[in-house]
């Protein structure tokens, strides 16, 4: 995956989980989308466990776009397991306490708190609880896009704090506690059903033109899954590198 993609998508997933358990709060959200994020809170409100497909899209302006796909879970109290099954196998669990990915080919797993980590990944761990949109979200609204499935709508997060990006360090290191660690996104495009609120994609644009996309399908809720899904045991033989010391 390379370090920098991983950095990226470790910073971005840091949105996708206030995104997906919504309540509105004191976000400028306009009319139109108030309605569809209602469903999307809805939706998820009360799952204790979920799991679907997904299908992750990385692109830059140097290594261009990268697809890999899987499955994914979620378990309530925030935990989740991302299983990577094409182009190749890799692992990324967050047990509640610490985020664990593992590349079999590479022999190694990296390691890192919950709290540390600034994998975009950790928040959706939240999926399976009460968060707020406004945490990351400073105005949201109804797009005017064509979804990539009919009968969905797009909806645009503008980060909080995005029209005082002068603002002093006190205002910045507080707006970053309230979003997530690194806030270097420029804007997050939900695409909802707005019927059944389910979410089928999430797409995020940061500087630079990098671009994350993770499309979701065959959502299942409250499902029995086992314990030991959710818990890293490492192989004999794989090293266990800390996240921070990658930086």
């Amino acid at each position: 995956m390379g370090e920098k993609k991983s950095l990226a998508i470790a910073t971005a997933l840091t949105l996708l989980l206030p995104v997906l358990c919504v309540c509105l709060a004191t976000a400028d959200t306009s009319p139109q989308a108030s309605a569809i994020v209602r469903a999307l809170e809805a939706r998820y409100h009360d799952a204790r466990t979920l799991h679907a497909v997904f299908l992750e899209r990385y692109s830059d302006s140097r290594q261009g776009v990268q697809v890999e796909s899987g499955t994914v879970y979620f378990s309530r109290p925030g935990r989740m397991r991302w299983e990577y099954e094409s182009p190749e196998q890799k692992l990324f669990i967050s047990d509640g306490k610490n985020v664990w990915f593992y590349v079999p080919a590479d022999h190694t797993v990296t390691r890192a708190p919950v709290k540390q980590t600034a994998d975009w990944r950790t928040p959706l761990a939240l999926l399976t609880e009460n968060v707020r949109l406004s945490q990351v979200c400073g105005n949201i609204e109804l797009g005017s896009e064509p979804p990539g499935t009919p009968g969905n709508v797009v909806l645009h997060c503008r980060p909080r704090g995005q029209k005082q990006k002068k603002s002093t360090a006190q205002t910045k290191e507080r707006e970053l506690s309230i979003a997530r660690p690194s806030d270097e996104f420029d804007e997050v495009l939900l695409q909802v059903n707005p019927d059944t609120g389910e979410l089928a994609e999430v797409r995020i644009l940061e500087p630079a033109g990098i671009e994350l996309e993770y499309r979701f399908g065959n959502w299942k809720e409250n499902e029995p899954l086992q314990e030991s899904l959710f818990h890293f045991q490492a192989p004999a033989g794989v090293a266990i590198v800390n996240e921070q010391d990658l930086q």
